[in-house]
């Protein structure tokens, strides 16, 4: 089919060029022509049929990166929905924990209770205005974490211990917004709500060059009912943490190690915080 387009284009070129340019048709020839022979259809053919390849070649590439920018663009766009229904999955939750926390004392008639509403006021503003971007400044993650737990010291009074330390420069870093108080809320909700009695949780931010390293220790729930229920709802929260880990860095930005030990669950995380 194209070799019969390409012969009746030679034909009519052929035609063209005789009755209105010259009666030599193919001046650039070895010979003068101008009669329709076998050597001048030959390459003339053979010319139009490069043409047409470099042609179609040029539309093939041209298509495929448009192709390619369109599926690059969906990516992207597929990606950020990802993240942010994510995060959205995290901030009612935490709000409901507290709402409830605030509601329990209410019932008690608390003097706790209007600090603990100033605290989630700030802690609200925070995760509705400053967490919209893909990274924070680590300075904001930290001020929102340690908002978090003045709230659990006034839930739980002298029988929760916590062991906060910060150590490095925390300034001009940044962080994935709420990430952190992901695991903390975590740690919270499991070591501290479901064990009876005192308990302790340690905390430290160290900042060594481009990267955070970050861990987190609490008690394993007691043995009741629930325990059941633990490794489900935290496997959960911990699942959603390593999808936004995977979905806003690269694999070589961090590593994060969850573990058991002596009765103590610890979280670490080594991240880029540049």
């Amino acid at each position: 089919m194209i070799l019969s387009a390409i012969f009746i284009m030679v034909i009519v070129k052929f035609n063209l060029t005789y009755y209105l340019v010259s009666n030599n048709v193919w001046p650039e020839g070895p010979v003068p022509t101008n009669t329709l022979t076998l050597n001048y259809v030959i390459d003339m053919m053979i010319g139009e049929l490069y043409v047409i390849t470099f042609v179609t070649a040029i539309k093939i590439t041209l298509d495929f990166l448009k192709e390619h920018k369109r599926v690059a663009d969906l990516e992207k766009a597929q990606l950020e929905t990802e993240l942010l229904f994510l995060k959205t999955q995290i901030s009612p939750h935490f709000f409901f924990n507290t709402l409830n926390n605030i509601y329990s004392l209410a019932v008690e008639n608390s003097n706790k209770t209007p600090k603990i509403i100033l605290k989630l006021s700030e802690l609200m503003r925070y995760l509705l205005y400053d967490t919209a971007s893909k990274r924070q400044s680590l300075e904001n993650e930290i001020l929102c974490i340690q908002n978090y737990i003045d709230l659990e010291r006034i839930r739980h009074n002298d029988q929760l211990e916590i062991n906060m330390s910060i150590s490095g420069d925390i300034q001009d870093k940044e962080i994935a917004p709420i990430l952190l108080l992901s695991f903390i809320e975590n740690a919270f909700k499991h070591g501290a709500h479901k064990n009876i009695g005192n308990v302790k949780i340690d905390i430290s931010l160290t900042i060594r060059k481009d990267f955070l390293y970050f861990r987190i220790a609490n008690p394993m729930p007691s043995k009741t009912e629930h325990e059941e229920r633990f490794s489900h709802s935290s496997g959960i929260g911990l699942e959603n943490v390593k999808k936004r880990l995977a979905l806003g860095y690269h694999k070589n930005d961090y590593k994060l190690i969850i573990k058991n030990v002596k009765n103590k669950f610890v979280v670490k995380l080594k991240i880029k915080v540049t």
